[in-house]
């Protein structure tokens, strides 16, 4: 569960973090994850991620969310049966939270 978030700041089950994360469906926590261009979530940025076949991914797009999905993720992701959810940070970690205990 994520406790809290600030920007640049994220607490996950009392452990804070200052860098971007990736949690993968088992619990796993990634943190001083980067993405290879920028404001850009490619397919390559979550590799792994996508190989642990998760359900769903939540993208935290950014406290204003600039971040944006690369061209085709949504139906690179869709092919693999995985839903993609992107928002602006405050709203995915609400959106993480719902769906903690009911997607994988």
């Amino acid at each position: 569960m994520i406790d809290a978030y600030a920007f640049g700041v994220m607490v996950i089950d009392g452990t804070i973090y200052t860098s971007d994360l990736m949690i993968y469906p088992d619990g796993r926590i990634v943190d001083h994850w980067q993405r290879r261009h920028g404001h850009r979530l490619s397919s390559g940025d979550i590799a792994s991620l996508i190989e642990s076949k998760p359900e769903v991914i939540v993208a935290g797009m950014g406290a204003s969310g600039q971040m944006k999905p690369e061209p085709g993720l949504h139906e690179l992701l869709q092919k693999n049966n995985i839903t993609l959810i992107a928002e602006p940070n405050d709203k995915a970690l609400k959106t993480f939270n719902t769906l903690l205990d009911s997607k994988k």
